[in-house]
């Protein structure tokens, strides 16, 4: 298939749909975690639960990186951008991401603060460029999808010398994150019954390849399938991972190989090689600190980390208490589980990281109606 039409074709999906109901044992429950936001929103907005047999059920995890980035790290944003002499680039969807005590970037930018929506690292650059006087910060947020572009910026920003740029760093790693919610047991076990496989991240995949997830299906023997994120690619992966359960088998299978290899981007990881190394730990909002899940720049580039520069410390603050998304970011909840979902948390309002970022779970249900779906079955 050469178009993205072509992967949303209805007769091949109900042929899916049959060949999932058929080979899935009737006697088991089947229970796959899709990591990323863009296959929770494949799947709210294709209706594809609704395919599936009741006992093959989707597990909504991590989903991105404003999800699962925590409060005390835009707090820490908030109080770096009330020096005078500094500018914050940030990405927009970061902006209404919450800190604790209803602090967000976006609030303090109301406030006065001197913080830029960019596009891409290459902006961050242009404005260092042209207010050389500035301490122009960048607040670097992603999983391994976003990382290259920093340490390229890092580099340019060496080259020609842009002393007044930093980074202010916050890019994770997936199969970290994998690792630690398949080796605690309160987040693997999810109403006493144990993750049997995963839909593994796409983009992630097109950078790092499939190879880093190998040892933890040799270590935990559950299966993971990187999929694509058109309708066709998920279902294919669910069929691919209920095969692997029903054999056996626990192997990191291919779904999107139009676009990912076992290698994967050799330039890429060799650009994020030369300019960061892994961090002893680092927080992620519902899993908590995760060993060797963070990166930050190499003694060699000290100079451009912020956190650095400006002796930035550590935070530890609370979530809000009443929001559900550390539940929800760890599979163990559903957005429609939250009393706050679709009342006082909404898109234009939004209360956790899983509204307000466009990938989380809370806006893929809002966005696409999975609330109504699932109070007609509750009351059915």
């Amino acid at each position: 298939m050469k178009y993205a039409d072509e992967f949303r074709d209805k007769t091949i999906a109900q042929g899916l749909a049959r060949a999932i109901g058929a080979e899935a044992g009737p006697r088991r429950v089947y229970r796959f975690m899709e990591f990323c936001g863009g296959h929770t929103h494949a799947i709210s907005r294709y209706g594809l639960e609704d395919l599936l047999p009741g006992n093959v059920r989707m597990i909504h995890g991590p989903g991105c990186p404003v999800c699962v980035l925590p409060a005390s790290r835009i707090d820490m944003a908030i109080r770096l951008v009330e020096r005078p002499e500094v500018t914050l680039c940030v990405y927009g969807d970061l902006m209404r991401a919450p800190g604790s005590q209803g602090q967000s970037l976006m609030r303090a930018k109301a406030l006065g603060a001197d913080i830029r929506m960019v596009y891409s690292t290459l902006d961050a650059i242009r404005l260092a460029e042209q207010a050389p006087n500035r301490e122009v910060v960048f607040f670097a947020i992603g999983f391994e999808t976003t990382t290259p572009p920093t340490a390229v910026m890092v580099r340019i920003a060496e080259k020609k010398r842009l002393r007044g740029l930093s980074v202010f760093c916050n890019h994770v790693l997936t199969p970290s994150a994998m690792h630690s919610i398949l080796e605690n047991p309160k987040m693997r076990n999810i109403g006493g019954v144990a993750i049997d496989g995963f839909v593994g991240p796409a983009h992630v995949s097109t950078i790092i390849g499939t190879q880093p997830f190998e040892p933890l299906v040799e270590q935990f023997g559950k299966p993971i399938v990187i999929a694509g994120f058109e309708p066709l690619d998920v279902m294919q992966a669910i069929l691919m991972l209920v095969r692997q359960v029903n054999e056996g088998r626990y192997e990191v299978e291919n779904q999107y190989s139009r676009a990912v290899t076992r290698q994967g981007n050799r330039r890429a990881k060799d650009e994020v090689s030369q300019v960061f190394e892994l961090r002893e730990q680092f927080e992620w909002r519902g899993l908590g600190l995760v060993p060797n899940s963070g990166l930050k720049l190499k003694r060699a580039y000290a100079g451009y980390d912020a956190e650095a520069r400006f002796a930035m410390h550590e935070l530890r603050v609370a979530d809000n208490p009443a929001c559900e998304c550390c539940a929800i970011l760890r599979g163990a909840k559903r957005p429609v589980d939250c009393k706050l979902f679709g009342t006082v948390c909404t898109p234009e309002s939004p209360i956790g990281s899983c509204m307000v970022s466009s990938e989380g779970a809370c806006a893929a249900y809002w966005t696409y109606g999975r609330v109504r779906d699932d109070q007609v079955r509750r009351l059915s």
